[in-house]
């Protein structure tokens, strides 16, 4: 009986994993024919700004259980950024989640998570594993200055900050 359990859940696992890639396939890259890991590149739009495109790079091991917690996250402006879009967003400084890709039967997933710095105007789309690797936490940042775009308000400058 706990065999039959145990393959049900693997069988329910693997449907799991490749459900929930989240964003679109753009690329794949192969890291070797003996590594069996490839490069994946996945492409997303923000939700809640669609003017933001991002790109996602991380790495699939096809044979393991959990994959490497390596990733990248590489964000641009291809379209409109609006006052109205940047008003609905979280501005809290945890921000929220917009991409979402499980890397393991064992509940490992990569995140990508936008955040807000009102004080500069930017966005910021941190990408990042759940799980500890190695000792530290692997993790990617890509910014986007909301200058030159409708959302952006002209107010004082702000003074430089020491470190």
């Amino acid at each position: 009986m706990k065999t039959k359990l145990l393959a049900a859940f693997a069988a329910a696992s693997v449907l799991a994993l490749t459900g929930c890639s989240g964003g679109d396939e753009v690329g794949d890259v192969s890291l070797g024919m003996f590594t069996l890991k490839d490069i994946k590149i996945n492409t997303f739009q923000d939700p809640k700004v669609p003017g933001v495109t991002c790109h996602v790079a991380s790495i699939e091991a096809n044979l393991s259980l959990a994959d490497p917690s390596d990733s990248s996250v590489s964000c641009r402006q291809t379209g409109e950024i609006t006052p109205e879009m940047i008003a609905t967003i979280d501005r809290t400084k945890s921000g929220e989640v917009v991409f979402t890709k499980s890397k393991s039967i064992l509940l490992k997933t990569m995140k990508i998570r936008r955040i807000y710095d009102a004080e500069t105007q930017t966005l910021l789309y941190i990408s990042y594993s759940t799980k500890e690797t190695t000792g530290s936490f692997k993790h990617s940042l890509s910014t986007i200055p909301l200058w030159g775009t409708a959302a952006w308000e002209n107010r004082p400058p702000v003074p430089a900050k020491s470190m």
